[in-house]
């Protein structure tokens, strides 16, 4: 996850390193496919306690699911795909490599 300190607020998945596509990024886009946030809230400003909420609130979601994709309804599934392939795209086209594993995520 890329905040480190207590009260250290969060940039916004917009801001992220590596276009998003990070620990706290995929937390963000799966509460976007769940609706557990709107897909216009990034997140920006929140404390840590606030993502690992989220995380926990996601987390209940997938364990539905198996944490598989395959296994989500077809909404959700062309949802998680929709926001995950905009997401990849955008993170490309900000220079990511998802080949390259950096010590900041």
């Amino acid at each position: 996850m890329t905040i480190h300190k207590p009260n250290q607020r969060y940039v916004g998945i917009d801001k992220e390193i590596n276009g998003g596509m990070t620990d706290t990024g995929k937390i963000i886009r799966d509460a976007w496919v769940f609706g557990i946030i709107d897909e216009s809230e990034t997140c920006e400003g929140w404390l840590p306690q606030g993502i690992e909420d989220l995380w926990k609130k996601v987390n209940q979601e997938w364990e539905k699911y198996g944490f598989r994709v395959n296994a989500l309804p077809e909404e959700l599934r062309e949802r998680f795909f929709r926001i995950q392939n905009a997401a990849v795209e955008k993170a490309r086209a900000t220079g990511w490599d998802p080949e390259f594993i950096s010590d900041d995520e």
